[in-house]
């Protein structure tokens, strides 16, 4: 429970002021003349304004030292009063800076020995030693205090902008989801109603193909983005949702497991896609395959738009500490029957293949994307599946 700082600060006024009241008590068994009325006065002015003190430190540090003083003068025990000097000294050292503090230490250090020599001390050497060494210790421990609490609203700062940051890039992560998802779902439905309206009266059969893709597409994207949105509701569940909720929230992420089932939509999409797996197939973690499943279905999305009727390849590696994809296509589309036109080819600076940079990038692999000497276009993403695995950086070649 974190309490007001107002109701600590009076809190803590109790303890010099409690000091006081003993010291004062005892004043005349200490040969001091016992305080009346007036000097219990000065007493209550001298330690309660304390309780103010995190409001106004130079008022309060002035208001205590001035009755102080005016107690002093009148000849009652000074040791009486010390405590609240030294916690209005502290408190501005706290909370104002080094020069304000060095007046207020100057100051403090006068009254001490000015009571000193109002009462006549025979030993001045250790009033003066006290005068000065009280004021630089009390200085000493604000001023720590002082850069604790501003090291520390730096640190809470700090921490905010972090946690925007972090908000910033999940933004980015789902925005890139989104795009990966819709695109290549939106580019096979395409392709399916533009030849289910082509043969819709000729050839009803491969009308019918067409639209069940077309369904099957559209269910698969509204089943990620489900999962997507369950994702970020996640936070909100508290176990009193439907059972679908629950579903959309707890949906596996798409993995290796599933690379046949899209290259197969894509096949039915109009593409001829010939995959081929290299190496023992092994587990990897979900957010390397998910990483290589969303490079190939971007990548295979571009043949679908860009390349229309060349055929594809994937070849999926598992190697050593790694694991690499390669996607190309040959370039031979329907319209020009020899190489893709340049014009339709993504751009470098694409969503999608910043999407590709961007995740390569966040699990350490490389990753190269461009057209192919012998034609068409390729991409090639090789990733680590191992964190003690250092980041190599990526490459983007156009």
């Amino acid at each position: 429970m974190r309490i007001r700082p107002l109701t600590v600060d009076g809190l803590t006024a109790l303890a010099p002021t409690t000091v006081a009241c003993l010291l004062g008590a005892e004043a005349a068994t200490q040969g001091w003349p016992p305080l009346d009325a007036f000097a219990w006065t000065l007493v209550a002015l001298t330690n309660l304004p304390l309780a103010l003190r995190g409001l106004a430190p130079l008022t309060v540090f002035v208001v205590v030292h001035l009755s102080w003083t005016v107690y002093v003068t009148l000849g009652y025990w000074p040791v009486v009063n010390s405590p609240a000097a030294m916690v209005a000294l502290y408190t501005v050292a706290a909370t104002r800076s080094n020069r304000v503090t060095a007046v207020c230490a100057v100051l403090m250090g006068g009254v001490w020995i000015y009571a000193g020599v109002i009462s006549d001390s025979d030993a001045m050497a250790s009033v003066v030693g006290q005068a000065i060494g009280y004021p630089l210790v009390l200085w000493r421990f604000g001023y720590a205090a002082r850069r604790t609490a501003e090291l520390t609203v730096r640190l809470r700062a700090e921490q905010a902008e972090r946690a925007r940051r972090e908000v910033a890039e999940e933004r980015v992560r789902i925005a890139r989801e989104l795009h990966d998802v819709v695109a290549h779902h939106m580019a096979v439905i395409n392709v399916q109603a533009g030849l289910a309206r082509f043969v819709f009266d000729s050839d009803a059969r491969t009308a019918r193909e067409a639209l069940t893709t077309i369904g099957d597409a559209g269910g698969e994207a509204l089943a990620e983005l489900r999962r997507m949105l369950g994702l970020l509701r996640a936070d909100d569940l508290d176990g009193t949702d439907g059972a679908g909720e629950h579903g959309a929230a707890t949906e596996p992420t798409p993995g290796l497991d599933r690379l046949e089932e899209m290259v197969e939509r894509v096949r039915a999409g109009g593409v001829p896609v010939d995959l081929r797996v290299h190496g023992e197939p092994r587990p990897l973690p979900p957010g390397v395959q998910l990483c290589v499943y969303r490079v190939v279905q971007e990548a295979l999305t571009n043949v679908l738009k860009h390349a229309p009727g060349a055929a594809a390849a994937v070849e999926l590696a598992y190697r050593a500490g790694e694991v690499a994809v390669s996607v190309t296509d040959d370039g031979h589309t329907e319209e020009r029957g020899r190489g893709a036109d340049p014009d339709r080819m993504p751009a470098p600076g694409g969503h999608g293949l910043i999407g590709m940079r961007e995740r390569a990038k966040l699990y350490g692999g490389t990753i190269v994307v461009g057209p192919r000497r012998e034609g068409g276009f390729g991409v090639h993403l090789t990733l680590p599946t191992s964190e003690q695995s250092a980041r190599r950086g990526d490459t983007v070649t156009g």
